[in-house]
């Protein structure tokens, strides 16, 4: 690796890459070229490209990522109802394949030799990230400090930014690991390494205490197409401001807030804690429209991969054979999730009002409890007797051993 020129490094500006981005021009007397990718982070991205060259970078790329995140990452997930270990809608896993996919664009125009990340040695992301690279490149060289360098917790990284005169958000009062975009934002580390340990209410930043949201529910409409929301209150709105506005809505209702202890990849627990106030309104609303427009056994069978799907993008497969195959099953389950859907927001809770759909397979006049002439009850006996024979069979066997 000594001979490496230069290097790409996803640069959030928080504490591990600010360090890192110091660390490879020391370490390896190369260039390194930053990226910041805009996926909603808002206030943090203020100043990263400055701090980015003040710090030696030779250049420093912040792109705007938003709609292509929000239209081709978090809306096909979502189009899965995708979520890992049935809490976690995965906003931290489903933004690494984005980042890592515009790492190696930007290697080919700079004509960089690798690409760096900012991942621990413990955690999801650098496999995530190190997926991706190779999946798009497979010979490209990565540099993953962590792996390689003596600084071995965040105290001896907030050491180093202050002997090298790095600003770094994170403080000793507020350790905090925090990922943060358009769908989510996560929170690891300090006190929360603790499981026992409450997160304080001074973390949070996208909702308010669901004790302090309004006393009226809040009504909201969402229009769906194809399986993806397309207006709220009847305003049509791209991919990004639309999950901005539910992001808005949701938070000052309280919604989407989790604390959670979930499986690492590498074998460890973790616990941490999420908002994802959008996410969560948009995922109940697309459930409810699919229960009117898909047929059941194709909504079984797609729900029993759920599961899968979810653990593909967590574990970093998301440039994957496996994953665009199920991609294309999920997307064809769409063709008729269109729609609207009515919820009611309250302190917290998010429930469902109302749904209807030209493409509804829900017929009152074969589900009403009053008189109806296209159901003949009468069926149901064979039905059932014909379902109870291998039942009665098996009993019938057992008793006979007896």
């Amino acid at each position: 690796m000594s001979d490496i020129k230069k290097v790409v490094l996803a640069y959030s500006g928080g504490l591990d890459t600010s360090v890192i981005l110091k660390w490879l021009i020391e370490t390896y007397k190369c260039e390194v070229v930053t990226l910041t990718a805009d996926l909603g982070q808002e206030e943090e991205l203020d100043g990263l490209e400055a701090k980015a060259l003040k710090t030696g970078a030779v250049k420093a790329y912040v792109e705007d990522l938003r709609e292509e995140f929000v239209r081709d990452f978090v809306f096909p997930a979502f189009r899965a109802n995708a979520i890992y270990e049935g809490q976690y809608l995965l906003g931290t896993s489903i933004a690494r394949p984005l980042i890592a996919k515009r790492q190696i664009e930007i290697a080919q125009i700079e004509g960089a030799d690798a690409v760096s990340h900012g991942a621990t040695g413990k955690g999801n992301d650098q496999v995530r990230f190190e997926l991706t690279y190779f999946a798009l490149k497979p010979n490209i060289r990565i540099v993953a400090p962590w792996r390689e360098w003596d600084l071995t917790s965040r105290t001896k990284l907030m050491e180093f930014a202050a002997n090298h005169g790095i600003p770094v958000p994170q403080t000793k009062a507020k350790p905090y690991s925090t990922d943060r975009n358009m769908l989510h934002i996560s929170y690891e580390g300090g006190v929360l390494e603790d499981p026992w340990s409450p997160a304080t209410d001074d973390m949070y930043t996208m909702s308010i205490k669901p004790e302090d949201a309004p006393d009226k529910p809040e009504i909201v409409d969402i229009t769906f197409r194809q399986g993806n929301p397309v207006a709220v209150n009847g305003e049509e709105m791209s991919p990004a401001t639309l999950l901005k506005h539910l992001n808005t809505i949701g938070g000052r209702n309280g919604i989407g807030r989790i604390d959670l202890v979930e499986n690492r990849f590498v074998g460890m627990k973790s616990r941490g804690v999420y908002e994802t106030p959008g996410g969560t309104i948009l995922r109940l609303a697309h459930m409810s429209m699919e229960s009117i427009t898909l047929d059941r056994e194709v909504a079984h069978l797609r729900d029993s991969l759920i599961p899968k799907y979810a653990e593909l993008i967590y574990n970093g497969f998301w440039f994957s054979p496996e994953m665009e195959l199920l991609q294309k099953m999920v997307d064809e389950t769409q063709v008729n999730v269109s729609g609207r859907v009515r919820l009611k927001l309250y302190k917290g809770g998010c429930y469902v009002l109302g749904r209807e759909s030209d493409n509804s397979l829900y017929d009152e006049s074969f589900a009403t409890f009053e008189d109806d002439n296209v159901y003949r009850q009468k069926d149901a006996e064979g039905f059932i007797r014909l379902n109870a024979l291998r039942l009665r069979i098996r009993n019938i066997a057992k008793n006979r051993k007896i």
